[in-house]
């Protein structure tokens, strides 16, 4: 069973909540969508570091504001409007070594409300170094075909189901 951060007694997962969490799917006017490379504060046990901008809701915040505030904080900026969201909030557990730990030890995982945004700026205007707290060491746009492979494996649930409901948007603008 996994311990507490400070190395207390184990922490059985089902007694800790998930934390409620907004993720964007930020797609390009080729309808590419925008990864970052994360820096590691915790090791996951994995090789694959790549991931979509997410982060909390603030208390009293609403699912759509936080998805903003997050994609400029992680981004640099917030050039983009809202073209879908998930019907449903989509959740993954920790991996058991990481509960405890990771997400500040007080959570069992991530319950996400997933944003689609149209990107309406140019690549320029994105700056991972923008925020006090740097998310990722660098971000590329990728095939959203390609998400699956990039994607640390206790997250690539919820990203199977995000390439379902959002592929239909991660397509060229027309015009």
């Amino acid at each position: 069973m996994p311990r507490h951060s400070d190395n207390r007694e184990p922490v059985a997962p089902d007694t800790l909540p998930y934390r409620p969490c907004v993720g964007i799917m930020l797609i390009n006017r080729d309808g590419l969508v925008w990864v970052g490379n994360r820096i590691q504060e915790v090791d996951t046990g994995s090789a694959l570091t790549w991931q979509m901008p997410q982060g909390g809701i603030d208390e009293g915040e609403a699912p759509d504001e936080a998805a903003m505030r997050e994609l400029k904080e992680e981004t640099g900026t917030d050039k983009a409007r809202i073209i879908g969201e998930t019907k449903d909030w989509l959740t993954y557990e920790l991996p058991p070594h990481l509960v405890g730990i990771a997400l500040k030890g007080k959570y069992r995982g991530q319950k996400q409300k997933w944003f689609a945004m149209r990107f309406t700026g140019d690549d320029a205007d994105v700056d991972i170094a923008a925020d006090a707290h740097q998310e990722f060491s660098e971000w590329a746009w990728v095939p959203i075909g390609e998400l699956l492979e990039l994607i640390v494996p206790f997250k690539r649930s919820v990203y199977e189901q995000l390439v379902k409901e959002f592929g239909p948007l991660a397509v060229p603008e027309k015009g």
